[in-house]
């Protein structure tokens, strides 16, 4: 894949613009959670569109690209599925959506909110996704990858700027990574000016296998957040860019990303979903320790989940 240039990533930002969120950031300090007294920046962008960061790839997708008649067909464990339902449902464009019997309840009443024909096939993304592909050649509507693509790394490119508006003096940035759209987005346009850590379960070390052995390879997909961050492996047009650009990697544990939703919901009010923890998971757990006087952004990535039942309360 050739370059992704800042000047690509700004222009698709001007695109999807009237359609996204710009999502906002929180200054704390790591001292309100027990770790050392650094400067924290959260970006939350589970208050997107639709979820989570997912919407600004199906924007870019839907606006950038021919879409036929057929409209568009997407697979996914949940959040690029509801994303691509709202983006098709905005523009008036039909959408089918493929999800395996992992993806949350939340995830699969949003896309059905959203008003697209909804197929749940297989136990997990991989099952969903070959479903979706025969879809695809059977009925002639655009495949919209949720994360291998040009356009979905644009996309999701556009919270990296984003961020480095609001919180230009950081230094590092965590970010969760599952097929890497969002961490090779991000990396696409610091493009090596700080650091970009990618944040993965230990249940699905995907980009962590793939640099090791230097090229995209398959590797375990389980855990919390199996339905946001388990693909079988990093994307093909991803790992260049992330082998480029991405400093390392990290592993957590499902006990630490079931930690920090706890933490984000208690202290700050935040409802994130697994893997919209999984990043700020690193920090508490000591996955990741900064240096001194390190200031760190982490993105809170998404928030469709089902965890806070307001029912019960009242």
């Amino acid at each position: 894949m050739t370059e992704i240039t800042s000047q690509e990533i700004t222009q698709c930002a001007a695109l999807i613009r009237p359609h996204v969120r710009r999502t906002p950031v929180v200054e704390l300090d790591g001292s309100e959670f027990g770790l050392a007294a650094n400067p924290l920046t959260l970006k939350l962008e589970l208050l997107q569109h639709a979820g989570s960061f997912k919407t600004r790839g199906a924007f870019a997708n839907l606006l950038a690209r021919d879409v036929p008649a057929a409209g568009v067909v997407a697979a996914s464990g949940g959040n690029h599925g509801a994303a691509t339902a709202y983006a098709a449902m905005r523009l008036g464009k039909p959408a089918r959506i493929f999800v395996p019997t992992v993806s949350s309840p939340a995830k699969v009443e949003r896309i059905r909110g959203y008003g697209a024909d909804l197929v749940i096939e297989g136990d997990r993304y991989a099952d969903a996704l070959a479903a979706s592909e025969i879809w695809a050649q059977q009925s002639g509507a655009m495949p919209v990858p949720a994360f291998d693509q040009r356009e979905t790394i644009l996309g999701q490119a556009t919270l990296g700027l984003e961020l480095d508006r609001q919180a230009p003096d950081i230094d590092t940035v965590l970010v969760s990574v599952g097929g890497g759209g969002l961490i090779a987005g991000i990396a696409a346009w610091y493009a090596g000016r700080i650091k970009v850590i990618g944040v993965e379960p230990a249940a699905a070390p995907t980009l962590t296998r793939a640099l090791a052995a230097g090229h995209p390879v398959d590797a375990e997909a389980g855990g919390i957040a199996a339905d946001s961050l388990a693909p079988r492996r990093i994307g093909e047009r991803v790992y260049p860019v992330a082998a480029k650009y991405v400093h390392s990697t990290v592993l957590v544990s499902d006990d630490a990303i079931a930690s920090a939703q706890d933490t984000l919901w208690r202290a700050l009010r935040i409802v994130a979903e697994p893997g919209g923890a999984a990043a700020f998971s690193a920090l508490l757990s000591g996955a990741y320790t900064p240096e001194a006087g390190e200031r760190v952004a982490v993105v809170i990535s998404g928030g469709n989940t089902t965890a806070v039942d307001f029912g019960r309360t009242r």
